[in-house]
């Protein structure tokens, strides 16, 4: 199922994008680098530079949230089952207990949950104990003197069955690492908290597991088990904090979400239908994902919106316009009305107020504030639709959103003509040298047209991170986007994250690897993080005599604080020289220089070797109005260089 879906979406991209083998590799000798001159005009600002140029996209791919942002421990809590067995589940029988586990469909726990894993337990004892175990996602991280937060839904046939107890437990040694007691399990459903507290451990790895077990016969019914290691920010339900931390770093202004493919889903019964998402765990079913495994929608809208809020970014809202993934439309006219009217809820939900319908479903769930959004994204990837349709859809949705919301800015995810949109959403996956070849792209674009969201782009090269020759494709890519910055509003690098381990990917280069235990940043990650750092609010004139066929540039200027942002990218195996001029200015003290270099474009950081290819600050001696600096081969590096009169 994977494999068919990664080869719909590379099919459809290939198609659109011409991909050719190409690429700059090790080993490839260019003439040598010619001087570049450049000279830049601090004082003659020529355009204005969007303050949300940079972002995130995001979607539930390379197991995204399940099994890695969304720092749920336990993988299918919800004892979901296929024709071999509960997924991801396995008995516990010690010493001479004897017990046997099974999906019940006529015990459920809600409607979304209408099932339930039955445990029957016909032996045990404290020195035999009968339960289940779950091993999370690829491990699962346990650390020294750390609280976690359970739950997990149960009763039982009669009280006889006594106590529950959960268990951290080391895989190899059998090491109980932390242990709590559910004494009060009933014969009604209960929801029952509790914490497992782990004190000194040896050695921190992710081969341990979560045990339930008991020391009596009987009956006992589960559903909805839940743990968490701390969150970000301390939320319920919360992120992971290591890869939030290096998001945080980014510096991303928005948010673009849920997806993707994953607003989509393989038909239109799969798409992202918000309202399932929202509220309690217990009243959301889940759904399949595109990517071939199940979401359990614990990462829902309010999840999406509060990591929004963690983060100050701007919330990029993505509704479903009745198109999917394989191909199914919804018909424009009263079949498509309910999936509009869900559209202008959703927008309800994040932005009314405790007296509206939706904005007081948000209020009950835990959000009193609404949240402010500026973007509505109306579907994904359109034109793929062979139907046509999308020139309808978007306009029946874009006629009643504004009519509600006129505030709003409306994107479109493919060329309208009835309806007119604020922005157009354009996507690239291309090799290094296809986007080296690409840098001018928007050069010529028509100003008087939709604004421009380049919503997802990537240099497809490395695997499952992308190498320094992607990252120096990225970077002379970013140059163009921030060239072009008076018409391109937003762009976002896609996919964001993907768990590493084998199994657990379905799309590659991704920008962030990570296991169940460390996390890791690519070199395209690092170029990111030095872009979006430092991007000033104009661009000011600047042209470029000379350089290499590999050299790129652009500058902004940041004009409350005086300082010019000078990226340069050399992808060619030479040094490049270059001399900067500032006519009219000079450098003031304090310049300096991040540096992201290697010796070989397939050089690269991994799990574990995740500090290979890192940006390097150093101070820049830049105190006149020139400067010679040599631009070191295969290297991103962005001077700051405040300014003086």
């Amino acid at each position: 199922m994977r494999t068919c879906h990664t080869t719909l979406k590379l099919s459809a991209i290939l198609c659109l994008c011409a991909l050719v083998a190409g690429g700059l590799g090790a080993g490839v000798s260019l003439a040598q680098n010619t001087p570049a001159n450049l000279t830049i005009h601090a004082d003659q600002p020529v355009a204005k530079v969007s303050p949300t140029l940079y972002g995130l996209m995001t979607e539930e791919i390379n197991h995204s949230y399940e099994g890695g942002l969304y720092s749920e421990l336990i993988q299918n809590g919800t004892f979901r089952s296929d024709w071999s067995g509960i997924l991801d589940w396995y008995l516990v029988q010690g010493g001479s207990s004897v017990a046997k586990m099974s999906e019940d469909r006529t015990t459920g726990l809600s409607a979304a949950l209408p099932y339930s894993l039955h445990l029957e337990v016909d032996g045990a004892s404290p020195k035999s104990p009968a339960g289940i175990l779950n091993g999370g996602f690829w491990g699962m991280a346990v650390r020294a003197n750390t609280t976690y937060h359970g739950s997990i839904y149960a009763k039982a046939d009669t009280t006889e069955i006594g106590p529950v107890t959960v268990s951290l437990v080391a895989d190899q040694s059998g090491r109980v690492l932390a242990s709590a007691v559910i004494s009060d399990v009933g014969t009604t459903w209960g929801d029952h908290h509790f914490l497992l507290k782990t004190g000194e451990i040896d050695a921190v790895s992710t081969a341990n597991h979560f045990e339930l077990t008991v020391t009596h016969a009987g009956s006992l019914w589960l559903n909805l088990a839940t743990l968490f290691p701390p969150s970000y920010h301390d939320r319920a339900n919360g992120t992971r904090i290591d890869l939030m931390q290096k998001l945080a770093a980014m510096h991303p202004s928005f948010l673009r979400f849920p997806g993707g493919n994953y607003l989509e889903g393989n038909q239109i019964t799969d798409w992202y239908d918000w309202k399932k998402t929202v509220g309690p765990l217990v009243n959301r079913p889940g759904h399949a994902s595109p990517w071939g495994y199940w979401s359990t929608d614990g990462f829902g809208l309010l999840e999406f919106l509060e990591w929004c809020e963690d983060l100050h970014m701007q919330p990029v809202l993505a509704v479903y316009a009745g198109y999917s993934l394989r191909g199914e439309h919804v018909t424009p006219g009263p079949d498509l009305e309910p999936y509009v009217q869900s559209a202008l809820d959703e927008i309800e939900y994040a932005t009314g107020g405790a007296e509206t319908t939706w904005g007081s479903h948000r209020v009950a769930d835990g959000h009193a504030d609404p949240f402010h959004i500026t973007y509505v994204e109306i579907g994904n990837e359109d034109m793929f639709d062979r139907s046509g349709s999308y020139d309808a859809r978007f306009a029946q949705f874009a006629k009643a959103i504004r009519a509600k919301y006129p505030e709003l800015q409306l994107i479109a995810t493919a060329p309208v003509t009835t309806e007119k949109p604020d922005v157009l959403d354009e996507h690239y996956y291309l090799r290094a040298s296809q986007f080296f070849d690409d840098v001018t792209h928007y050069d010529k674009t028509d100003r008087k047209g939709p604004k421009i969201f380049v919503g997802e782009w990537a240099t497809r090269e490395g695997t499952p991170t992308p190498n320094l020759g992607a990252a120096l494709g990225d970077a002379a890519w970013m140059t163009g986007l921030e060239r072009n910055s008076d018409i391109i509003v937003m762009a976002s690098y896609a996919p964001l994250l993907v768990n590493v381990n084998s199994g657990a990917s379905e799309w590659v280069p991704d920008l962030i690897g990570y296991d169940a235990l460390r996390s890791y940043g690519s070199p395209s990650y690092y170029a990111q993080v030095m872009f979006a750092a430092r991007l000033g609010d104009v661009r000011p004139a600047s042209e470029v005599n000379g350089g290499g066929p590999r050299f790129f540039y652009s500058v902004t200027e940041d004009t409350a604080g005086r300082r010019l942002f000078i990226k340069l990218v050399n992808a060619s195996s030479d040094v490049q020289p270059v001399k900067i001029s500032l006519p009219g200015v000079s450098a003031g003290p304090d310049s300096q220089v991040s540096l992201l270099s290697g010796r070989d474009t397939q050089a690269t950081n991994t799990i574990d070797h995740p500090a290979n290819i890192v940006p390097v600050d150093r101070p820049l001696a830049f105190t006149g109005n020139t400067l010679n600096y040599d631009a070191p081969a295969y290297s991103i590096q962005v001077l700051d260089v405040p300014l003086s009169e």
